[in-house]
């Protein structure tokens, strides 16, 4: 069982995958959100109690976190730097330590391409998966692409 997080203050991306004789099955995704009229410690501990909660309720073997991808929006990286620091102090203290990823080594995991955009993500991910559409909101989708990442990185020799 892998989880994969996607790193974000409003709205944080989780994937739960399983791997079982080379077959991929997604068990669950989604985001935990914040409200932006939270305090701002209410919405990191908001954080850290639902990543806690997917840790106790599904004991992934591998855990899989993006790494910050700095955007030209200080405020936002800060936010989500904090938010990061928070899953990671989480993780450390259920003693399991992630494997962390760039956004190029995630995008290369899903589609073959570590320059693909957001879309084309989602559409790999669709096809991969034969879900219907393809998954929604797009940090959920990139949490699919993440923990397909930790899967992918657990499964080499």
């Amino acid at each position: 069982m892998v989880l994969g997080i996607d790193p974000g203050f409003g709205r944080l991306g989780f994937a739960v995958l399983t791997s079982v004789r080379g077959t991929i099955t997604i068990i669950t995704y989604g985001c935990i959100e914040t409200s932006a009229k939270s305090l701002h410690g209410d919405r990191l501990a908001k954080i850290a109690r639902e990543v806690k909660a997917l840790v106790k309720r599904y004991k992934p073997s591998v855990v899989a976190v993006e790494r910050l991808f700095f955007s030209k929006n200080v405020k936002t990286a800060l936010q989500v730097a904090e938010a990061r620091g928070v899953i990671l102090l989480t993780l450390a203290e259920a003693n399991i330590t992630p494997l962390e990823f760039s956004p190029q080594q995630v995008k290369l995991a899903a589609t073959g391409d570590a320059r693909a955009d957001k879309e084309q993500v989602q559409k790999m991910l669709k096809l991969m998966f034969k879900l219907k559409e393809p998954p929604k909101p797009d940090d959920a989708a990139d949490a699919i692409a993440v923990a397909l990442c930790g899967i992918t990185h657990q499964t080499k020799p």
